[in-house]
C-alpha cells in the first residue's frame, strides 16, 4: 500500500525511491508489527480476561500447569492482526506470492479461531470436531497448492531443491507438487499447534524460522545473489521477505506477553495460522527440506505424538511419559523454563544449519 504512495511521491522527490528496497520495507514491517503488538496487546489481554476466555488445563498433565488454568487465550488473533496490517502497509500488493501466503495464513487462523471459540466461549469441550478441522485445513492447503502451481511460470518454481547438494533438483509434476505442498502446509500447521504447549515454546522457533525464510526469500528473488549462491532465481519471491518480517515482529511482540510466566496464550487461532504461514513460505521459496531441518523441534514434537499413539495402540505401552515431547521432559523433573530455553537453543542451531545450505553445496 505505502509503496504505491512512495512511487507517486517519487515524482516530486527521488528520495522516496528508497522504499523500493525490500530490505528497508522488511525492517519497517518488523517494527510496525512489533508496535501493533505492544499497543494492542495489553488491551486485548484485559478484554479476554473480562470475558473469561481462559485456558483449560488437563488434570492428567504436569501438575505445574494447573496454575495456568484461566490464563487468557486466543492471543494468536493479535499476531494475525499485526502480520496482516504490517504486510498490507509495506508489501507490494501486486505480488501474487504475498497474497497466497497471507490469505492462507488468515484462512488457517479462521479455522483455529472457530475451534477456540467453540471450546472457550460456547464451552464445547470438543471444540471443532477433528474431522471438520482437518477438512477445512485440507481445503485451504489444497487451494494454496493449486494457486502456487497455477501461477508458476518457470521450472524452478515447481522443482524440489535438495540442500547441501550442488545442482540437485527433482522435477515435480503437477500432482506431486500439489501433494507435497499440501502435506507441507497442513503438516506444518499441525506441528506448530502440537508444539504450543509451554510458555513461549512455539513462538520463538517460529520467529527464528520465519527470519531464516526471509533470507531465503530475498536471496532467491535477487538475480545476482541467486546466481552467486547457485540457487534457483525465483522472480517476485523476494517480496515475501516483507511478510516474513511482519511475522518476526508480530512474534516478538507476542512473546513479550507470552514469555514465562505467560500472560496470554496464542490458542489454535495463532498456532494453526503460524504453522501454515511457515509451510506456505517454504514452498514458495522452494525450501521445503530446509524447513524440515530448521523446524526440527516442530518435527520431533509431532513424531513423538505419532510414536506414542502407535505404540499404545499396538502394544498397550507408552514410549514417553507424556506426549508431545516437551511434557515428557517436564514429567522427568525439568523445570518449564529449562525445557523452553533448551528447545530454543536447539532451534537456533538448526536454523543456522539450514542457512548454511545457501553456501555449502
Amino acid at each position: 500500500m505505502l509503496i504505491t504512495l512512495a512511487d507517486y511521491l517519487a515524482q516530486f522527490d527521488s528520495g522516496f525511491l528508497v522504499f523500493r528496497y525490500i530490505t528497508l520495507r522488511t525492517i519497517f514491517a518488523v517494527l510496525t508489527a512489533l508496535m501493533i503488538s505492544f499497543m494492542v496487546g495489553p488491551a486485548m489481554i484485559r478484554r479476554l480476561s473480562r470475558y473469561k476466555i481462559g485456558q483449560t488445563v488437563r488434570d492428567d498433565g504436569p501438575q505445574s500447569h494447573l496454575s495456568k488454568s484461566g490464563t487468557p487465550t486466543m492471543g494468536g488473533a493479535l499476531i494475525l492482526v499485526a502480520v496482516a496490517v504490517a504486510t498490507l502497509l509495506w508489501a507490494d500488493l501486486t505480488n501474487r506470492y504475498v497474497w497466497i501466503v497471507l490469505l492462507t495464513t488468515l484462512a488457517f487462523g479462521a479455522v483455529g479461531m472457530w475451534d477456540d471459540y467453540r471450546k472457550l466461549v460456547l464451552k464445547d469441550s470438543r471444540g471443532l470436531p477433528a474431522r471438520w478441522k482437518y477438512l477445512w485445513q485440507s481445503l485451504f492447503g489444497a487451494a494454496a497448492a493449486v494457486a502456487l502451481y497455477a501461477g508458476a511460470s518457470l521450472p524452478a518454481e515447481t522443482q524440489l531443491l535438495v540442500p547441501f547438494v550442488k545442482d540437485m533438483v527433482i522435477d515435480l509434476g503437477p500432482l506431486a507438487f500439489m501433494l507435497l505442498t499440501y502435506l507441507v502446509i497442513v503438516g506444518s500447521s499441525n506441528a506448530v499447534n502440537l508444539t504450543d504447549g509451554l510458555d513461549g515454546l512455539a513462538i520463538l522457533p517460529t520467529v527464528l524460522v520465519a527470519g531464516a525464510l526471509a533470507v531465503f526469500a530475498y536471496t532467491s528473488g535477487h538475480a545476482q545473489i541467486a546466481t552467486y549462491l547457485l540457487i534457483p532465481h525465483l522472480p517476485g519471491v523476494g517480496e515475501l521477505a516483507v511478510l516474513c518480517g511482519a511475522l518476526v515482529g508480530a512474534g516478538l511482540g507476542f512473546l513479550w506477553f507470552n514469555a514465562y510466566p505467560a500472560q496470554v496464550f496464542m490458542g489454535d487461532v495463532g498456532a494453526l495460522a503460524l504453522g501454515a504461514a511457515l509451510g506456505t513460505l517454504a514452498v514458495a521459496v522452494r525450501q521445503e527440506v530446509a524447513l524440515f531441518i530448521m523446524g526440527g523441534v516442530f518435527v520431533v514434537e509431532t513424531v513423538s505424538v505419532m510414536l506414542q499413539v502407535a505404540s499404545f495402540k499396538l502394544t498397550g505401552r507408552r514410549i514417553f511419559r507424556m506426549a508431545p515431547l516437551h511434557h515428557h521432559f517436564e514429567l522427568k523433573g525439568w523445570p518449564e523454563p529449562r525445557v523452553i530455553v533448551r528447545f530454543w537453543i536447539i532451534t537456533v542451531i538448526l536454523v543456522l544449519v539450514g542457512l548454511a545450505s545457501l553456501k555449502i553445496r
